[in-house]
């Protein structure tokens, strides 16, 4: 039996594309610390400490395609984190001192609402934000719901952002898409229990003392319902519309309602509706249920002259790969989900106006 050596490791590993910048892990440098005891190899693959979670695909394809080898009887990978050069970002100025200089500049907000909790908005928020950026938009994404932020974990991020120097921190960034949310400053078992005038705060500052760059729309994920935090957004940053997401039942349409009601009543354009979960397919008979109504969405944004963005059907995929940190546009991109989302992404670049700012 022929001899494994680092070359044959290099040239599997070249297979394995981390899906957030569409090349190998080999072209990416990644892969680090390779150790080959015969017919057993291990090795680890080094990236930025705040995408660590969402490596756990990458590293099982990694070990799947070494394990592949002809003779391999075994392969371990591990994901190493470094930390980014501190001051990597900032300019020296001619007396020697060093300035952090921003420019920030940000062409348009859209806002994704739903006027309960529960119907796939923040899961609908990450996979427009992820579809617009593969559209070849510059996308931010504000996690607004201050009680509940969950795109962290959506997005496959973890960790602190960096200090931007003066008050100002960086995003974190995955798949394109630059991340803020207090997911990140806070622990995932802490309560938030703030008043109105300390949500308001918190808000602000991830607007203002955050190192955005040049980006051509910011993609805010409200919290549900008609509260203070979305009235206050509508009045702080100069929303292009909203997207409202909801299910087909009477009961979430009773609060979609609300939620374009104080939308018109605070001068935003609703954009277009997004009927989630509209349906599930049999795998085996194509058979649709309409698990949670039929056509209820639709129905009501013709009835008020809204466009209907489009529908998306139930799927184990959506929510998994949510959970997972890889969701479904990145983690399944031919699937019909993640296809409606790249439509619906381009409908909104026409609705909303969005387009890269070297365009105008």
């Amino acid at each position: 039996m022929a001899e494994i050596t680092e070359n044959d490791v290099m040239d599997a590993l070249r297979e394995v594309i981390d899906p957030s910048q569409g090349k190998s892990v080999v072209d990416l440098n990644m892969v680090t610390a390779i150790q080959i005891a015969q017919t057993n190899i291990s090795f680890a693959l080094e990236v930025p400490a705040h995408r660590g979670p969402a490596m756990e695909p990458v590293r099982k394809a990694a070990e799947s395609a070494v394990r592949a080898i002809p003779g391999v009887t075994s392969a371990t990978v591990v994901v190493t984190a470094h930390a980014a050069a501190p001051g990597a970002a900032q300019d020296e100025e001619e007396d020697g001192t060093r300035q952090q200089v921003h420019d920030i500049k940000i062409r348009r907000f859209v806002a994704v609402a739903a006027g309960k909790g529960g119907v796939g908005k923040s899961t609908t928020a990450v996979n427009l934000a992820i579809a617009l950026r593969l559209e070849g938009l510059r996308v931010g994404l504000l996690d607004a719901d201050v009680y509940g932020p969950s795109l962290p974990r959506m997005l496959g991020i973890s960790g602190r952002p960096a200090a931007a120097g003066g008050d100002m921190v960086r995003p974190l960034e995955n798949y394109g898409v630059q991340l803020m949310s207090m997911g990140l400053l806070v622990p995932d078992d802490t309560a938030m229990i703030w008043r109105g005038p300390m949500v308001q705060s918190a808000l602000t500052q991830m607007l203002d003392a955050v190192a955005w760059g040049t980006l051509d729309v910011i993609v805010i994920d409200l919290p549900p319902g008609t509260g203070d935090i979305q009235i206050s957004l509508a009045q702080q940053v100069n929303l292009a519309g909203a997207v409202v997401v909801s299910t087909p039942q009477d009961i979430a349409l009773l609060d979609v309602v609300k939620a374009i009601t104080m939308f018109e009543k605070a001068n935003v354009p609703v954009l277009g509706m997004i009927q989630n979960m509209a349906y599930w397919a049999c795998p085996d008979c194509g058979r649709q249920d309409h698990i949670f109504g039929d056509g209820g969405v639709s129905a009501e944004a013709e009835k008020r002259g809204i466009e209907l963005l489009g529908e998306i059907p139930l799927s184990i995929d959506v929510r998994t790969g949510s959970d997972s940190g890889t969701p479904i546009v990145v983690a399944s991109p031919r699937s019909e989900q993640a296809k409606t989302y790249r439509k619906m992404a381009r409908r909104l670049m026409e609705v909303a106006d969005l387009r890269r700012e070297e365009d105008e």
